[in-house]
């Protein structure tokens, strides 16, 4: 019997709380989506993009609520 490559699934979800407050100027859930989007979605597009220069095959599942 010949054995195969193996697989690996990383499954991404990416949840964040967010309730609109019209009546303050500045609000906590703002902040945090700013942070996700600096700290966690722009480096893995710059990882993707990497990956995607070396050749590097790959699937990626991202869930965002």
């Amino acid at each position: 019997m010949t054995k195969g490559t193996g697989s690996l699934a990383l499954i991404l979800h990416a949840h964040l709380p967010f309730v609109r407050h019209p009546e303050h100027e500045f609000f906590r859930e703002e902040n945090w989506l700013f942070e996700a989007i600096s700290e966690s979605y722009v480096p893995l597009l710059q990882m993707i993009r990497r990956l995607l220069r070396r050749g590097v095959r790959f699937k990626l599942t991202l869930s965002v609520s």
